[in-house]
C-alpha cells in the first residue's frame, strides 16, 4: 500500500513524497525516535511529553527544507515512517503552521 506524504514549509515550498509502507509501526517509531535524538529536536510541549505528532513536525522542521527538496533517501524514509505510524492514505505535514492533517 502506498501513501502520499506532503511536507509544507510555506505556500510556495511543498514537497510530495510517495511512501511505500514496508515499514512496521514499531520500526517507524524507532526511526522517528532516532531522528528526534540525532537532530537534537526540542519539545514544544510545556509538560515535556513528546507525542508522535510533535516528533513528525519537529523532525521535519529541524531536518530542514533542503532534505525534502533533494527528495533523497532520508526524505523517503521520513515519508515511509510517517505513513507507517499514522496509517493514513494521505498526510500533510505543515511545518509553518505546526499542523498535521
Amino acid at each position: 500500500m502506498s501513501s502520499i506524504v506532503k511536507v509544507v514549509f510555506d505556500r510556495v515550498h511543498e514537497y510530495e513524497l510517495i511512501a511505500h509502507t514496508g515499514m512496521s509501526r514499531d520500526e517507524a517509531g524507532q526511526w522517528l525516535n532516532a531522528q528526534w535524538e540525532e537532530l537534537e529536536c526540542e519539545t514544544t510541549n510545556p509538560m515535556g511529553k513528546v507525542l508522535v505528532l510533535d516528533k513528525i513536525l519537529g523532525i521535519a522542521e529541524y531536518a530542514g527544507e533542503k532534505r525534502f527538496a533533494e527528495a533523497g533517501e532520508w526524505a523517503k524514509r521520513y515519508a515511509d515512517a510517517v505513513a507507517a505510524v499514522l496509517q493514513r492514505p494521505a498526510v500533510r505535514v505543515d511545518v509553518a503552521d505546526h499542523v498535521i492533517g
